[in-house]
C-alpha cells in the first residue's frame, strides 16, 4: 500500500452515556494505515451501533481504539473524542498508538503543532531522527 495518511471527522456522534442519559460528542480520527485505509460507510455503521450501548465515554473510547487496530493493524491510529458539555463541563480524550504505555514507539513528534478547525494537526506528522 502506498503511504497515506487518513484524516476522519465525525462530527455527530451519540451513545448512552454511564447514567442511561444520551451523551453527544464528535470523534477525530488519524490513521496511518499498513494495508487499508477505513472505509467510511463501514465505520458509520459501526459508530452508529453505540447509539444505545450504556457505557462510559472512556470505555467507548477503548472499545473503538481497540477494535480499530485489530481490524486494520495500522501503523498509526490516534482517536480523539470531544464531548458536548454536560452540567457546563465538557471533556476530550485521546488515545494515540504511538505513545509508549500503549506500547508504541514514540516515533511521530507532532504533539504539539497548530491543529485546524476540526483538531487535526495541520502537517504530517515527521519522524524522529
Amino acid at each position: 500500500m502506498a503511504a497515506y495518511e487518513q484524516k476522519i471527522y465525525i462530527p455527530e456522534f451519540t451513545f448512552v452515556g454511564a447514567i442511561n442519559q444520551p451523551d453527544f460528542g464528535e470523534l477525530l480520527l488519524t490513521f496511518y494505515p499498513k494495508e487499508w485505509t477505513i472505509e467510511l460507510k463501514s465505520l458509520k455503521k459501526y459508530k452508529d451501533s453505540f447509539r444505545d450501548a450504556p457505557m462510559s465515554y472512556e470505555r467507548l473510547a477503548n472499545v473503538m481504539f481497540d477494535d480499530l487496530i485489530q481490524v486494520y493493524e495500522p501503523i498509526r491510529l490516534r482517536l480523539m473524542m470531544r464531548l458536548r458539555p454536560r452540567g457546563g463541563i465538557s471533556s476530550c480524550l485521546t488515545i494515540d498508538s504511538d505513545w509508549s504505555i500503549r506500547g508504541g514507539k514514540e516515533e511521530f513528534r507532532d504533539w504539539t503543532s497548530n491543529t485546524d478547525r476540526y483538531g487535526f494537526q495541520t502537517h504530517t506528522a515527521a519522524k524522529i531522527q
